[in-house]
């Protein structure tokens, strides 16, 4: 038997703030909410049990103190599932996102920040 991944754990300021956006981006919802710590994932998953398939991961953001200060070394790859990549970034920019240069040159995919300055990228043709 092996391990699953199914939550990811992101540190921030405002946890409320950043679960909001990431809801929007992933069509998530909250599952639980306190001011220090909230966690999100798709509205299709069922807590708990021994579900068949992959399982969406939660995402939960607790507070922290201190603030991000380098490039992250893990971040998270969005794939639009009904548009195709450049619409999908406009989508994003309006919600909040940023264009970063993290030294990728020119890729297929589009590196974005969340509204923390979390890298993440918007990959092209790849559907889920």
């Amino acid at each position: 038997m092996a391990s699953r991944f199914t939550e990811l754990a992101i540190d921030c300021a405002d946890p409320g703030g950043l679960a909001r956006f990431w809801c929007s981006v992933l069509d998530y919802e909250v599952h639980d909410e306190d001011e220090d710590l909230v966690t999100i994932g798709s509205p299709a998953a069922s807590e708990g049990g021994n579900r068949p398939g992959p399982v969406p991961p939660t995402l939960t953001f607790a507070r922290v103190p201190e603030g991000k200060t380098v490039k992250n070394r893990l971040h998270i790859d969005v794939s639009p599932t009904d548009r195709e990549q450049e619409q999908e970034v406009r989508r994003l920019l309006a919600l909040g996102a940023r264009r970063a240069d993290v030294g990728q040159g020119e890729e297929s995919w589009v590196v974005l920040t969340d509204p923390e300055g979390n890298e993440f990228c918007v990959l092209a043709g790849r559907r889920p």
